[in-house]
């Protein structure tokens, strides 16, 4: 996509939280040939449930380090041990993109990082606990039904939307985080983000 292709920050911003939500789905595996009215569904379940959650302690360990930009990640959470990782190279070109495109009042000084931290306790959160049943339920896919037993199925991509929600809501934001992933990954395309060349449009990364 060329320079002149790339959305302005006003296309970006014109799509709402659920929509940039049903594109993250979208663009999952699995759901390449699903209804969009199905992601619609799914994403505004995954985004109430993510919203409604009370907020949680990051059980893992803390980690902050450079070296993101390469990886094209803002954070990510490891099972092995449990350790959440925060890139501070891409959080910091997370808040010049921020300023360059005229969202600091959606995304106040220092709201990368948190959102970045709140995302990546949630996957702790949904990891190691029953939230993760929760929201399968929360979601009302049915992977196999007998009579009248229904077993919830798993939506790939729902725990991410739940995620930013989250992150979200706990961290007081204007806009979901998909918005400001969008970004990147526009000013990856473009190469004209502000310092340096940013990263994909992936903001985490779980390894088990």
């Amino acid at each position: 996509m060329s320079g002149s292709q790339v959305p302005v920050a006003a296309d970006l911003a014109a799509t709402d939280d659920i929509g940039w939500a049903v594109r993250l789905l979208a663009a999952t595996p699995t759901h390449e040939h699903r209804d969009p009215e199905l992601l619609r569904r799914w994403a505004r379940a995954a985004d109430a449930f993510g919203a409604a959650l009370a907020p949680v302690e990051c059980e893992a360990r803390i980690v902050e380090r450079d070296g993101g930009l390469e990886l094209g990640l803002l954070a990510r959470y490891t099972s092995r041990p449990p350790t959440v990782e925060l890139y501070t190279d891409t959080i910091d070109l997370a808040e010049r993109v921020v300023d360059a495109r005229g969202w600091r009042d959606w995304y106040p000084p220092g709201s990368v990082r948190a959102a970045a931290l709140a995302h990546e306790a949630v996957h702790v959160h949904l990891h190691h606990g029953p939230a993760k049943s929760a929201l399968k339920s929360a979601l009302g896919h049915s992977a196999l039904r007998l009579g009248r037993l229904r077993v919830s199925g798993h939506v790939a991509g729902a725990e991410e939307v739940a995620a930013h929600a989250y992150a979200r809501t706990v961290c007081g934001l204007g806009r979901s985080p998909l918005l400001l992933t969008a970004a990147l990954a526009a000013e990856t395309e473009s190469g004209t983000a502000p310092g340096t060349t940013p990263p994909p449009a992936r903001d985490a990364r779980r390894e088990n």
